[in-house]
């Protein structure tokens, strides 16, 4: 979704009342006023390695100096022990269990964690260690990679899958957590709770969790994303959880993180991402909404942007590599729209700009035109929705659902499904859009 506007209203306040989804009969200048143009949009979150890469030192102060080695071996039954008695411990939400596993110097940071996620709604976590080794050494102590899987209660179908660094040192009796990787180099998987003290909003259909964001703002996401949930429904079908989790994190570093850091998220107001499952899996999607672009928009463009990525993961956009990019993209606007009646030309005014110059672009927008660097990013969710506005015109909105569900699976989907060859839709297409915005 992109928007910018002439002289759209000014952005919402965080104590702004939520009004219901805009009627048909609204005429607004414009759906969103911002700054600057902003997109909703879709990312992978993939799982990374964040060990040191090899023939490398790590960074921190091992770096400048080799540490006191731990003296004999660290007892990997112990250590496995200790994490079953943690992951009980989160699940009955037993904070002293928690805590007494921990060493004293990192027990503050942990107690942060904890009461973090005694907020979710969680319905199973689980640290298992990865090998029958430490990856490294550490001062007084060993670094263990784990694997952490968890899952959300009522919103995840299949466990989020997490890499994790723990460093363990030996005491009478046992072993306990001394700290975590980072002083050594080794970063675990970004997570929400990553970026301090957690606020949770529930929605009758949605899962809101923020860092550092008032609660307000948490709630206003979580009405416009129920009161999305219809619209979608309206659209896609039924055949999906009709629920989602959106993650509102303090930074524009870690709204980065969350979502893969593999793109550039200037001109972003949201996105959809799928995390990783087990086994190498696509697990749940989630949408990331960012701590700059996002409150740059007023009403209108927050329920356009909620209702766009609301889309993406009714249809798992942000896991289809198969359906042509302008399809997912615009097809995700064409329901963020739905509802609003608002001017075409000030909804593509980017583009509108364009072909008044005669710059028709000549084909359907590619992966590479949603890149955050593009450079033409606006016109490219433009081109998108206008295109499959001009199916749902021409050839109803069923025609434009089927052709959705078919691109992905048939390479002549087009011809299948309306009955004209690439060339033609193209044609037609460059036809509407000089009758739309010229």
């Amino acid at each position: 979704m992109t928007g910018s506007a002439d002289d759209g209203p000014a952005p919402a306040d965080e104590h702004e009342k939520v009004p219901a989804p805009p009627p048909r009969s609204l005429v607004a200048a414009i759906a969103v006023a911002c700054a600057g143009t902003l997109v909703a949009g879709i990312g992978y979150a993939a799982a990374s390695d964040s060990r040191p890469a090899a023939g490398r030192s790590p960074s921190g102060p091992a770096a400048a100096q080799e540490p006191p080695q731990p003296q004999g071996a660290l007892d990997l039954a112990a250590v496995r022990a200790l994490l079953d008695r943690r992951d009980r411990a989160v699940r009955t939400r037993d904070r002293a269990a928690f805590l007494s596993s921990v060493a004293a110097a990192f027990r503050p940071q942990q107690q942060a964690l904890f009461d973090d996620l005694a907020k979710l709604p969680l319905a199973n976590w689980r640290q298992r260690a990865d090998s029958g080794e430490p990856v490294a050494t550490a001062p007084g102590g060993w670094i263990v990679r784990l694997t952490l899987r968890y899952r959300l209660r009522g919103y995840d179908h299949t466990d989020v899958v997490r890499t994790q660094y723990l460093t363990f040192a030996r005491r009478p009796g046992g072993v306990v957590i001394a700290g975590d990787g980072a002083a050594e180099g080794f970063s675990d998987d970004t997570e929400i709770w990553d970026g301090g003290p957690l606020t949770v909003v529930r929605g009758h259909h949605s899962l809101v969790i923020g860092n550092s964001a008032p609660t307000a703002r948490l709630r206003q996401i979580a009405d416009r994303l129920d009161q999305a949930v219809p619209t979608v429904t309206g659209v896609a079908g039924r055949g999906w959880a009709r629920s989602a989790v959106a993650l509102v994190p303090a930074t524009e570093a870690q709204t980065s993180a969350l979502v893969g850091g593999a793109q550039s998220l200037r001109e972003i107001a949201a996105l959809a991402t799928v995390l990783p499952g087990p086994h190498g899996t696509e697990g749940d999607d989630r949408i990331v909404v960012s701590p700059v672009g996002f409150p740059k928009l007023n009403a209108i463009g927050r329920h356009v942007v909620l209702t766009h990525e609301l889309t993406h993961v009714a249809t798992h956009g942000a896991g289809d590599s198969r359906t042509p990019s302008w399809l997912i993209e615009g097809f995700a606007d064409y329901v963020g729209y739905k509802g609003v009646a608002i001017s075409v030309r000030s909804a593509a005014r980017e583009l509108r700009r364009d072909v008044a110059d005669g710059k028709v672009p000549r084909a359907l927008p590619g992966p590479q035109d949603f890149a955050g660097a593009s450079g033409r990013l606006s016109q490219a969710y433009e081109e998108a929705w206008l295109a499959c506005r001009m199916v749902a015109e021409r050839y109803g909105e069923p025609r434009l659902v089927r052709l959705y569900r078919a691109a992905g699976r048939r390479p002549d989907a087009i011809r299948e499904v309306l009955g004209v060859d690439d060339a033609e839709f193209t044609a037609m297409w460059r036809s509407y859009l000089r009758r739309e915005l010229g």
